[in-house]
């Protein structure tokens, strides 16, 4: 492996592209910056295009811990090579939002075993891990694939049962699965509505904002449907 291809070759050119006025903006928007450098993600996807997928050098990039070292081994990680354990041992490094999604988003939706995390992660206690699994049901849906309609109404169970959960990064991340899920079909579309509905009528302050702002699109979405 070349200098510019190794992880210490690639973390270097990173913070060669260290802006600290990015830094900044990124707390703005929640995102944990204690190690990161605020380099913008067209640099990450870049520099992944050059590097190619790399199983070992994705492992040396998230173990440097570096903000964007991990995002960047989201993008060069082979999800043929993800193993169970992988999935769940990254998913529990996970301290940030924009890390989360994107691990959800670059890699793990594309792996064999998306499905299985997704059922899984969202009864975990941590925010992070419980957010993966509801950004990957977000991710699935969003994809064009074979996964059939029977496995999205398992994750809208998944879903409805989360939507008391009043944590900002879980409560979001409901928000957009259900959303996602409904796009997928006029069949998923009455489905997701049915338990935005439910979701509505729960005591519950985060499960009540899940649903108003949920149905506001999905019923804009049956109205255009029906036209």
């Amino acid at each position: 492996m070349t200098q510019g291809t190794s992880a210490a070759g690639l973390i270097a050119e990173l913070q060669a592209q260290a802006n600290p006025a990015n830094v900044a903006g990124m707390a703005r928007y929640g995102i944990a910056t204690d190690r990161a450098l605020g380099v913008p993600i067209p640099v990450l996807r870049a520099l992944a295009k050059r590097t190619g997928k790399n199983h070992r050098l994705a492992g040396d990039l998230w173990a440097s811990g570096i903000h964007e070292a991990r995002i960047l081994a989201t993008m060069v990680e082979d999800p043929a090579r993800l193993t169970s354990a992988q999935m769940d041992r990254w998913a529990r490094d996970f301290d940030s939002w924009d890390v989360c999604d994107q691990a959800c988003q670059n890699l793990f939706r594309d792996s064999p075993l998306a499905c299985d995390k997704a059922v899984q992660w969202p009864d975990a206690r941590s925010e992070f891990v419980r957010r993966a699994g509801l950004a990957l049901m977000a991710g699935l849906a969003a994809q064009r694939n074979p996964i059939g309609d029977t496995q999205f109404e398992a994750f809208l169970k998944l879903i409805e049962a989360a939507a008391g959960d009043d944590r900002n990064m879980v409560k979001k991340a409901v928000n957009w699965a259900l959303r996602q899920i409904g796009k997928r079909n006029a069949r998923l579309l009455k489905k997701a509505i049915a338990v935005a509905e439910r979701i509505e009528r729960e005591d519950s302050r985060s499960a009540r904002w899940i649903a108003k702002d949920a149905l506001r699109e999905l019923r804009a979405r049956t109205v255009t449907s029906s036209r």
